[in-house]
């Protein structure tokens, strides 16, 4: 019995001090981890900001570009027909919108979603404004038909686009 006494006297305090060491170790370590994480998180920043708010310049110059009265002004020449004023409006919308496409990881779903909408909107315009016009009907004639129903309507998509892109950018300012 006073074997097992001394051994308790003995263990007893050493299992405290090898306990009290494992808290110490593992709180550290958590420390340590937590710090890293800071760290890393700054670096990212430092990284990823610069990239995203390049995307957004990307995105927005993209919705300025196939903006109707832009887009018109751009790809018009005096001697295109309607026809190949349309196939060249569609082609340029297509070509820009593609050429941005891959900027799509920078932003949330729903802004994405407003720029296809946007984009959508403006192949739907041109499609319906070149949909009623005779086979002799030259490309000022479109120009001027996309240019009115442009200024008709009252939802504006890329206006839409644009906005949800400069909102989602300031979350970062």
């Amino acid at each position: 019995m006073d074997f097992v006494a001394d051994l308790l006297k003995i263990v007893l305090p050493a299992g405290l001090v090898i306990y009290g060491m494992y808290i110490t170790v593992v709180s550290f370590l958590s420390k340590e981890r937590e710090k890293l994480l800071i760290d890393l998180k700054t670096q990212n920043t430092q990284i990823i900001l610069p990239i995203r708010l390049q995307a957004s310049e990307r995105i927005c110059l993209l919705l300025e570009r196939i903006t109707p009265n832009n887009l018109v002004r751009r790809v018009n020449q005096a001697e295109f027909s309607a026809r190949d004023l349309h196939s060249q409006l569609l082609m340029e919308v297509r070509e820009e919108f593609n050429h941005n496409l891959s900027q799509q990881v920078y932003f949330s779903d729903e802004t994405w979603e407003s720029v296809k909408r946007a984009v959508e909107s403006v192949v739907t315009l041109i499609n319906s404004s070149f949909q009623d016009m005779n086979d002799e009907a030259r490309g000022i004639d479109l120009a001027k038909r996309i240019f009115q129903r442009s200024l008709d309507q009252k939802n504006d998509g890329i206006q839409i686009a644009l906005t949800q892109v400069k909102s989602e950018i300031r979350i970062y300012f």
